[in-house]
């Protein structure tokens, strides 16, 4: 069985450059055959040594020859299919998988599925050929990569590493890491024995992932079950997860860890550990891990230096980022705007507009390349000090100055407008969203529902409101909040409810005075049976004065059907109806005999919880009783006068305590 050839850079860090930056994951197949012509890997328990090979003096076997042709041909042939059909007798599967690989560099990934049916269909698949075809169809589609390895009929093919490895990193590269780690754990039970580069892809996966240290260190803690040891490549991954979390303190144990066990640490371990410390501003720290960096003899680069101008930002000490920020510029790193946009942000937001001003004209006359990051930057700026006029100004120059701008870009402008309250100008933006097929995300449609709410454009605020819920994006609640009343106010009470209930189903629980709110604008627009399910829902959080005015408000024109629902739910809650709401009821049952069943129903059911009719709604039924049973009326209302004497005998007896009821 083939088997595909690893990389030799995460078993032999020493044999190349330290100061590269480290991969998260490495490929399961960096080599093919053809190209291990210069070297020859040489494995033992303990050492992986490269043994050069000496010149070939031996031609080539006519059969190898042959081979070679025939793959030339295959390749190049207009109807490769046909050329396969005919030349599949002298191919090995080896030399399949050399055509499937070519198809898979050359970007023939049709070619390359139908190559990979045809294999196998005449059974001529090997591991190394369920990974490639994975690895390249999954650069495409995540889904068709999946089914194939689902499509693999052997279990100890489908738990081969260098396969899992194919798969697992397909998914993290495509952003999928829930359903990844999810399959890795479907993996291990099946049988599955993970290699570095397994636990390489994973943790890659982590970086970029809020709040994924936990999960991360999990993973960590497997290695020794599973006698794997960590490498450069492993630590410098674990050590940007760190970073990307702030685990300054974690960040540093691994640091010591790796030199504990005989790694020395490079360039991209130690800006990992740097950048871990501009969580909190450490800037002592970071002058101590530069120290100790050039100790070593690492020369700090432009990643160094813009991560340590970072850290004094976050810290505060803006004077020694001033004279960092001159530094980078005397040595080449500031030719772009990031170094200033990051001092630039760290002063506006600290309430140093105009010296933020001075660095941004100062960037401005030295000519730096922007991509018009730094006018968002101070445009934002602006309209935190509510400078409208001149961030509206700084928005349109940037338009004119950028014809392309990313998504930030066109939300801070956006933002500038709306403040401003520019309504041809917010117009124009969106349809240059459009235009240039960028799609709103969260900010974007918060900007616009905030704004639409401002300039009383209600319904707008709720159909941008109904475009971001579709979206997938996580609604606020104060948002949300505001435009239910808005909507409320111009009696769109239907709308209202949508919002409400958007805001309900995509959160646990929400303000309780948002139901009250609610429930008064249905009431309010005689939405009855929704105002029922609001109040069956949240009887309970609802003050008393809201439950009876729904009660009344029910009993007067509410689903006659569901009357008697909602005297069970509101006495549930604690919630004690009055005398005239019963009355109201009954009242309406008798001018409907057809409801004879419901009205007796109720009044079977008012003794049981404490509940008797008086004496003018009880004139009243006795009055129709020959509608519903004159005997059956008399023996409800004898029971309900039984209990009325009860109540008042407690009412009047006094109350002696524990120990007068004794004497």
């Amino acid at each position: 069985m083939e088997t595909p050839v690893l990389g030799f850079e995460s078993r032999c860090p020493h044999l190349f450059n330290t100061n590269s930056r480290p991969s998260s994951s490495l490929p399961a197949s960096t080599l093919s055959v053809r190209t291990l012509t210069a070297a020859t890997v040489v494995k033992s328990p303990a050492t992986v040594v490269v043994v050069a090979e000496a010149p070939r003096t031996k031609p080539h076997s006519k059969s190898f020859l042959t081979r070679k042709s025939a793959i030339s041909e295959i390749e190049q042939s207009p109807d490769f299919l046909s050329s396969l059909q005919r030349l599949s007798r002298v191919l090995k599967v080896q030399d399949l998988n050399v055509i499937l690989r070519d198809f898979g560099i050359s970007g023939r990934l049709q070619d390359l599925i139908q190559l990979f049916d045809w294999m196998q269909q005449h059974g001529k698949v090997s591991d190394s050929t369920y990974s490639s075809c994975i690895k390249f169809v999954g650069a495409k589609s995540v889904s068709k990569a999946l089914e194939i390895y689902q499509s693999i009929p052997d279990d100890s093919t489908k738990t081969n590493v260098y396969i899992c490895n194919s798969v697992l990193s397909c998914l993290v590269k495509n952003g999928k890491l829930d359903s990844c780690i999810k399959l890795f754990d479907q993996m291990k039970r099946d049988g599955l024995k993970p290699d570095v580069v397994t636990y390489n892809t994973l943790l890659a996966g982590f970086i970029k992932v809020k709040n994924g240290f936990p999960k991360a260190m999990e993973l960590v803690g497997e290695l020794p079950h599973n006698g794997i040891k960590m490498d450069g490549v492993m630590y410098g991954t674990v050590l940007a997860i760190c970073a990307s979390n702030g685990r300054c303190e974690e960040a540093e144990s691994f640091v010591q860890q790796m030199k504990d066990e005989g790694h020395s640490p490079n360039m991209y371990h130690y800006s990992s550990l740097l950048n871990s410390h501009s969580w909190k501003g450490d800037y002592k720290k970071a002058d101590e891990l530069m120290t100790e960096m050039k100790s070593v003899g690492l020369v700090p680069n432009k990643v160094m230096m813009t991560t340590l101008l970072k850290v004094y930002i976050k810290g505060g000490l803006f004077d020694r980022s001033r004279e960092l920020l001159s530094e980078l510029e005397s040595v080449g790193y500031a030719e772009n705007e990031m170094p200033y946009c990051m001092l630039m942000d760290g002063l506006s937001k600290t309430g140093k507009l105009e010296e933020a001003m001075t660095i941004f004209d100062d960037m401005k006359a030295k000519g730096v390349k922007s991509d018009g990051y730094a006018n968002s930057i101070m445009i934002a700026a602006l309209c935190r000090s509510k400078r409208f006029e001149e961030a509206k100004q700084l928005a349109r120059d940037s338009e004119t100055t950028y014809e392309k701008c990313d998504l930030v870009m066109l939300n801070t402008m956006l933002c500038a407008y709306c403040r401003a309250g520019e309504m041809e100008s917010v117009m124009r933006m969106m349809k240059k969203m459009d235009e240039q097929a960028v799609s709103p995300d969260y900010n974007t449609f918060h900007i616009l529902i905030k704004y639409f709410i401002k300039e009383k454009l209600h319904l707008l605020a709720y159909q941008t409101l109904l475009d971001m819920h579709s979206k997938g994006h996580r609604l606020e609640e104060e948002l949300c909040s505001s435009l239910i009343y808005h909507l409320g106010k111009i009696r769109a009470h239907l709308e209202a409810f949508s919002v409400y209930n958007m805001l309900r189903y995509s959160k646990r629980t929400i303000c309780k005075d948002l139901h009250e709110k609610i429930l008064h604008i249905l009431i309010h627009g005689k939405l009855f049976k929704d105002a029922y399910v609001v109040v069956k829902d949240n009887a309970k959080v609802i003050s008393q004065p809201t439950l009876k005015r729904f009660c009344k408000a029910f009993m007067v024109s509410g689903n006659i059907n569901l009357v008697n629902d909602v005297f069970k739910v509101l006495h549930g809650s604690g919630h004690k109806i009055d005398q005239v709401q019963f009355e109201i009821a009954i009242s309406r049952y008798i001018s409907q005999p057809d409801k004879k069943e419901l009205l007796l129903q109720l009044l079977q059911w008012m003794p049981g919880q404490g509940y008797v009719v008086d004496s003018s709604t009880r004139n009243l039924i006795l009055k129709q009783s020959h509608l519903f049973g004159r005997q059956l009326i008399a023996e409800i209302l004898s029971k309900h006068h039984i209990v009325s004497r009860t109540m008042v005998r407690s009412r009047s007896e006094p109350k002696f305590s524990r120990g007068q009821r004794g004497k």
